[in-house]
């Protein structure tokens, strides 16, 4: 009987022990899977920041929009070549655009971090670059060969080149597998990258919007010196955020009433200084500064997805992008649905109505006369002049409708991290213990 006893018993520790890194699997998959868990993105202009050398080639990584493209990719490697290997790039005097097909050379679509370059299968590799990802560059000018060489260095040279013309440095950064930036020596030289790029053609913004069902923000930018600060910044990069006719229509009554100044920062305020496609907005979820943004007056609104859905979400309201009129970097026009609208302009919008003041009692009947105590109106809200007295329809009762869900979102997201931390530890423990009794 006791040897019955003792052969299910470990029968059953076996089974136990079978199924502990099934449990594991699952538990892992579940924490990956709540809607927190998601893997933090790169941003190359931060990671070279931290190297003052590197300041010239982060520089035209951001005035060439290139920047942006490499946050929203994954499994990437970024050559960056310091300070002084830049100087001869710069004798050239290359436009904006061949000075961006060029740093598109030195971004591998592959990740290569210091040990995988030193184990190169073959002693040789042919990596694919954002340059010919661009599909501008002809053949094969787009890829760049990696070669591991005798006495532990790693050349890397442009394939139409057809030669080594740089060498690995040092690794300034690595996320397997991720990003990876590393130094190399010099520039790699290729005369395809560095031929004159055309510009693009110029764009009339107001009438692209006026054909596309957002004509009468288009008048209102004609009508403003708005339109200046939108001319000077799209070849530097500019995302507008276009409400459509019928929104903008509801909203010309409180228009009006704002002051030049007013209805200028309201217009500025539905622009951005910077390229931002959907997938980069997609990808880049937080505050963003706006035309309007100027010192002490933040005007910055939070951009916000969810799956498919992007929204843009002032203090005061929340608008959907419907649709894109133009993509074509450096300028980007989506339509919303509403108008956004700042606090800066829109204070009284955020001050909750004073509570009605308490009706006095009525008089009881009685052979005395007694007065009725007279109530003040409450004050007029101190709203700046350039605000509109009524407050919009969206207002803070949706804001802090959003905060609380997102609460209780992020309140689930901890207790299922909580309990599957804790069922983790317990398993742990149980394997301990039947290692012990066996």
């Amino acid at each position: 009987m006791m040897g019955l006893e003792c052969k299910y018993s470990r029968i059953k520790r076996r089974e136990v022990t079978m199924q502990l890194p099934y449990t594991a699997v699952v538990i892992s998959m579940v924490v990956l899977l709540l809607p927190g868990a998601t893997v933090e993105g790169h941003n190359i202009t931060s990671i070279l920041a931290k190297f003052p050398e590197f300041s010239t080639f982060n520089h035209y990584l951001t005035i060439t929009h290139l920047a942006d493209e490499i946050n929203n990719r994954q499994t990437i490697t970024v050559c960056a070549v310091n300070n002084a290997g830049m100087s001869d790039l710069l004798s050239k005097h290359l436009s904006v655009y061949a000075m961006k097909n060029v740093l598109s050379l030195h971004v591998l679509l592959d990740y290569f971090g210091a040990k995988k370059l030193h184990q190169i299968t073959n002693g040789t590799a042919l990596a694919a670059t954002m340059f010919q990802a661009t599909g501008t560059a002809s053949g094969s000018s787009g890829f760049v060969n990696i070669t591991d060489l005798k006495g532990g260095k790693v050349g890397f040279g442009s394939e139409d080149t057809g030669r080594t013309d740089a060498t690995f440095v040092k690794s300034l950064h690595e996320l397997p597998y991720n990003i990876s930036v590393i130094q190399i020596s010099s520039m790699l030289p290729s005369a395809e990258a560095e031929a004159p790029t055309p510009e693009p053609a110029a764009v009339n913004i107001t009438s692209l919007m006026s054909a596309h069902g957002c004509m009468n923000f288009a008048e209102a930018l004609l009508a403003s010196d708005a339109m200046k600060t939108y001319e000077d910044n799209i070849d530097g990069g500019l995302s507008v955020f276009c409400p459509l006719d019928d929104a903008f229509k509801g909203f010309l009554p409180k228009y009006k009433n704002l002051t030049v100044s007013g209805k200028q920062s309201l217009l500025e305020y539905h622009g951005v200084p910077i390229y931002q496609s959907m997938s980069m907005l997609k990808s880049s979820n937080g505050l963003m500064n706006t035309l309007a943004t100027d010192g002490a007056s933040k005007y910055d609104f939070t951009v916000q997805n969810d799956g498919q859905e992007v929204t843009i979400k002032t203090s005061i309201v929340t608008a959907k992008i419907v649709g894109t009129l133009i993509d074509q970097q450096p300028l980007v026009i989506f339509t919303i649905n509403k108008v956004l609208l700042p606090k800066e302009l829109f204070k009284a919008a955020l001050s909750p109505a004073p509570a009605p003041a308490p009706e006095a009692d009525a008089p009881a009947e009685s052979p005395k006369s007694s007065k009725k105590k007279k109530h003040k109106s409450p004050p007029a809200s101190d709203s700046p002049s350039d605000s509109p007295a009524d407050s919009p329809d969206d207002g803070v009762a949706d804001q802090e409708a959003d905060s609380n869900s997102a609460t209780e979102i992020k309140g689930f997201r901890f207790a299922a991290v909580a309990v599957a931390v804790a069922s983790s530890f317990w398993f742990a423990s149980l394997v301990v213990r039947i290692k012990n009794k066996t």
